[in-house]
């Protein structure tokens, strides 16, 4: 291998803090619940069932992107996932319903899949 920078390891690092990050959201809108939907910007939440469905798909799918990267070296879940976010985000901003969290959750979502295929990309080719 060349001087260059290790994308694989690039690449591992990359996927681990982004499951975290998705277990983090996951942790709070599970456990947290009411503190995470009103620091997000929505007030008035009259259920906290699907906020904390929103919490258990957030630790699934993060385990799912593990699985895939640590068992056959994949991101198409995850970044299938973060387009699907950014297109649903983007979505519920036009239809109005777009506290402060949105907009940022979107640009969030879409930098990280950007990301993560660059990289990806970059570590295939390193072999």
């Amino acid at each position: 291998m060349s001087a260059g920078l290790d994308y694989r390891r690039v690449e591992r690092w990359l996927i681990v803090l982004i499951a975290v990050h998705s277990y983090v959201v996951g942790f709070f809108l599970l456990f947290l619940t009411r503190w995470g939907v009103t620091f997000g910007g929505w007030d008035n939440v009259t259920t906290l069932f699907f906020p904390r469905q929103a919490g258990i798909f957030h630790v699934v799918i993060a385990t799912g992107y593990l699985i895939e990267y640590f068992r056959y070296r994949g991101v198409v879940l995850m970044v299938s996932a973060k387009f699907t976010a950014v297109v649903f985000l983007f979505g519920m901003m036009a239809v109005g319903d777009a506290p402060w969290a949105v907009p940022l959750s979107a640009i969030g979502d879409g930098l990280m899949g950007i990301v993560v295929l660059w990289i990806h990309r970059k570590a295939v080719a390193q072999g």
